[in-house]
């Protein structure tokens, strides 16, 4: 029999009820204003003037509405979000800023007499967006072709203008986004195409079954890449490339996952399995390659699991989640997905393979700086929780949590970290949508409208707007810095599956049960 603790007695309640009471004495602030220089965090250059702030008033929030105001963004609609580093723990010389910005730390300082007004600081910051996408308003294309229900959607990470879909017909297809028009009609499965996946550079479509096989295509022609990619004994459930900067030159490499348990390393270019991954017990549901060589798997077992994609060794195994893990999303969703393409799309693409690569480094470096300097994690799960995780080998317990997120009342279907790693969002079956702070884990708002369950939700490159798809045969759009409503857009004629956001924020894309492919423009 459990031992039953005595409740506490008078003197003890007496004694806690003192404690609660007493004020605890916080440190004086300084007085008098402090010289501040805002220096962007990448390039070393100065933001707007030299000006006065008070002590008091150095904190992230004041300091974003300042350097807008400097830089003339004075309409609400018009100012960009800022994220600021903590200036005594970097250098002047225009190296990049990794540094949380702390107001405690920078009192802290001035306190201990390390620090004084009289001298001038450079804080460095970094813009969240660099430019603004407009909310989508209205259907430009309706275009019928699939013969049974669209289960996945995905833009070209070269342009807006070609998306791929799959769907139950055993078939994937390519839409021209520009005329509302068919393309290519992509045959060769004998089962439903329940995943695909766009190559980084835009130039190969993989596409996974429920055939056991995964098929390449090339996207310009239409054309099956060799033949198909057998292994996978059930379902193909996930599929990921991996990231330009890692891949070597020529030799292209993918990743997928599924309901047997495992998850095999392709060579694209030979057509055979590299690596072959065993440590799941049950269906893999997802698999993401991150950008420092690693890949994340999460499965039905109620693991999620770390491997090294160069061994093929096992990691990390992280073990929270009480039920089956349904997805799982990464910081640098955005700029690995991508590659070297930027919103400018092919028009601001380097020359020469050696130059790709470097510039598709460079953004994952900054989208890195922008989330903490780490890549993060976050998991969802049937149990109706959401984990968030920071296995770098910088962290010295790479196997607990940051956050345990709770406040879904039912399964969670999807997440999407937002462009500049600051948000997270997640859908599920109850309906509703969360938007979470990214680096905490902590609960922003919850965005309510939809009437049936959310199936998948996607953010602009921007930042700013998420778009959402659901059962109720709507997708909406709605602003991620107030949480309100900004678009609700009927159309589709039954329930909503997939959705995705363009790269360069022009268009968005959906299907589902009705068969049809919608084009969506502002």
């Amino acid at each position: 029999m459990a031992t039953v603790l005595p409740p506490p007695s008078k003197r003890q309640r007496r004694e806690e009820n003192e404690r609660a009471a007493t004020t605890i004495a916080l440190p004086e602030i300084p007085d008098g204003l402090q010289r501040i220089q805002f220096r962007d965090a990448d390039t070393g250059a100065p933001q707007g003037p030299v000006v006065s702030v008070a002590l008091a008033d150095l904190s992230p929030k004041n300091l974003s509405l300042l350097l807008n105001s400097l830089l003339g963004h004075t309409d609400p609609a018009d100012r960009l979000p800022y994220r600021f580093y903590n200036p005594l723990t970097n250098k002047d010389d225009g190296q990049t800023a990794t540094g949380e910005f702390s107001q405690e730390q920078i009192i802290k300082a001035y306190i201990d007499g390390t620090t004084t007004t009289e001298l001038q600081l450079n804080i460095p910051c970094r813009a969240e967006a660099i430019f603004r996408v407009n909310p989508i308003t209205r259907c430009s294309s309706s275009i019928s072709g699939h013969g049974e229900a669209i289960l996945t959607a995905a833009f070209s990470p070269c342009t807006s203008t070609r998306l791929a879909t799959g769907g139950g017909d055993k078939s994937a297809r390519i839409w021209d986004c520009e005329t509302g028009t068919p393309l290519f009609t992509l045959k060769g499965h004998t089962g439903w195409v329940l995943t695909l996946a766009w190559s980084p550079d835009g130039k190969i479509l993989a596409t996974g079954s429920m055939d056991n096989t995964i098929r390449l295509w090339d996207p310009a022609t239409g054309q099956p890449l060799g033949n198909p990619l057998k292994g996978h004994t059930k379902w193909i459930t996930s599929l990921t490339w991996e990231p330009y900067h890692l891949t070597q030159p020529g030799r292209p490499r993918l990743a997928s996952a599924s309901k047997d348990s495992t998850i095999r390393i392709w060579d694209v270019v030979s057509g055979h399995t590299d690596l072959a991954l065993t440590g799941h017990k049950n269906s893999v549901a997802c698999v993401k390659w991150g950008g420092s060589g690693w890949l994340y798997t999460c499965s039905q077992d109620r693991t999620v699991k770390i491997w090294s994609a160069a061994t093929g060794k096992l990691v990390h195994s992280l073990e929270s989640h009480a039920h089956w893990v349904n997805h799982l999303a990464l910081s640098t969703d955005h700029v690995l997905k991508s590659g070297y393409f930027d919103e400018k799309g092919v028009k601001n693409v380097p020359s020469t393979p050696e130059a790709k690569r470097e510039k598709a480094l460079q953004r994952y470096n900054t989208a890195l700086a922008s989330a903490g300097g780490a890549e993060r994690l976050v998991t969802a799960s049937d149990d109706c929780t959401m984990y968030l995780w920071s296995p770098s080998p910088s962290n010295p317990t790479p196997t607990k949590p940051i956050a345990r997120m709770i406040g879904h009342q039912k399964p969670i279907n999807h997440l999407a970290f937002s462009p500049s790693g600051t948000t997270i969002a997640s859908c599920g079956f109850d309906n509703h949508v969360k938007l979470w702070d990214a680096s905490t884990g902590t609960f922003i708002t919850t965005l309510r409208g939809h009437v049936g369950a959310v199936y998948m939700c996607c953010f602009s490159p921007d930042s700013r707007l998420l778009v959402t798809a659901s059962k109720d045969t709507t997708i909406k759009v709605w602003d991620v810095r107030t949480g309100k409503l900004r678009e609700n857009l009927p159309g589709h004629a039954d329930e909503v599956y997939a959705v995705d956001w363009g790269g360069d924020g022009e268009r968005v894309g959906s299907g589902g049960r009705d068969k049809a492919v919608r084009i969506w423009r502002n």
